[in-house]
């Protein structure tokens, strides 16, 4: 009986190395990710205290750049962070970066803020000096035939951070309600996995907001049902309403999943990619739908022309 041995650790590490190329913002300074490096004290790592927000860059433009600042300076107000830059000046940092790396096309941009290096304990009064960090590399969220033929999504068993415990319109670095869900869709043969909130309402994705289609109209969850206030998800809405799509936002269950003409989903790092399957029922005719399609041209005509 042959026995599989598995790749060694140091082999795994060095595949998923970033490219050392690379220049990362850190506290000022540009550096390659071997010399990039926070402190095992930071309680970013020892806790998941801090935020973080992605952002697409096309054509050397940063994509909605003023929205993505102002929800970032929000995630810090919520949880008692206290920037070490302004607004503008954490702006001019991503901007460094992109020319640091020589970035005139399209990329994307992972801007994060710890709380800092401190004692060990929860306290935030045991950490100082926030760190501020830059990344400016490419993304590939899901594989580019997905948007041919469509997620295949599970509904997961992990409910949704509820609002009043911790608000998911908050970008934690606490990512591990959605890290679990993603693992389930994934062992389970499915690209993506639904998560429903506390009152068995649909919320979003693992990492993108949800849009049903249903007699020509769209609905998408409210943001009062456990959802991030997606950036794409407001462009989208804008997008339909300008072909006269109605778009509700309102309380959906799985049934409404099971019975949708179409459905997508939209996010910074997915854009707008369609569902074909949820919970082994084919959605529609099985292939990305009319007005699923629409959209999806919209939004690269929009992001190409107007996103900057």
């Amino acid at each position: 009986m042959s026995v599989m041995i598995p790749e060694p650790l140091s082999a795994r590490k060095n595949a998923m190395a970033p490219r050392e190329d690379l220049k990362i913002w850190i506290d000022g300074e540009l550096l390659p990710p071997s010399e990039a490096k926070i402190s095992v004290f930071d309680h970013g790592l020892l806790y998941g205290d801090g935020i973080f927000e992605g952002i697409r860059v096309y054509n050397g433009r940063i994509f909605k750049e003023r929205e993505h600042l102002r929800r970032f300076g929000e995630s810090a107000k919520a949880i008692r962070l206290e920037l070490p830059l302004p607004l503008e000046g954490i702006g001019e940092a991503m901007h460094e970066t992109l020319r640091a790396n020589n970035i005139t096309g399209d990329a994307y941009i992972r801007l994060l803020c710890t709380r800092g290096v401190g004692k060990l304990g929860i306290s935030i009064y045991k950490a100082a000096c926030p760190s501020l960090i830059v990344i400016a590399d490419k993304i590939e969220l899901y594989p580019p035939d997905v948007y041919q033929r469509g997620l295949k999504c599970i509904t997961s068993s992990s409910i949704r951070v509820p609002p009043h415990a911790l608000s998911p319109r908050i970008k934690s670095l606490n990512y591990l309600n959605n890290v679990l869900a993603k693992a389930e869709a994934n062992d389970a043969g499915a690209d993506e996995a639904i998560l429903l909130n506390h009152l068995g309402q649909i919320s979003e994705c693992t990492g993108d907001n949800l849009f049903l289609v249903k007699n020509n109209r769209l609905a998408t969850p409210p943001t009062s049902a456990g959802i991030l206030d997606g950036i794409t998800r407001a462009v989208v809405m804008e997008l339909a309403r300008r072909r006269n799509l109605p778009v509700d936002e309102k309380a959906l269950i799985q049934f409404d999943l099971y019975v949708a003409d179409e459905i997508f989903a939209t996010g910074t790092a997915a854009e707008v990619v369609p569902v074909t399957s949820v919970d082994r029922r084919v959605v529609g005719d099985g292939k990305p739908g009319p007005i699923t399609r629409q959209l999806m041209q919209d939004f690269v005509a929009y992001r190409n022309a107007e996103g900057g």
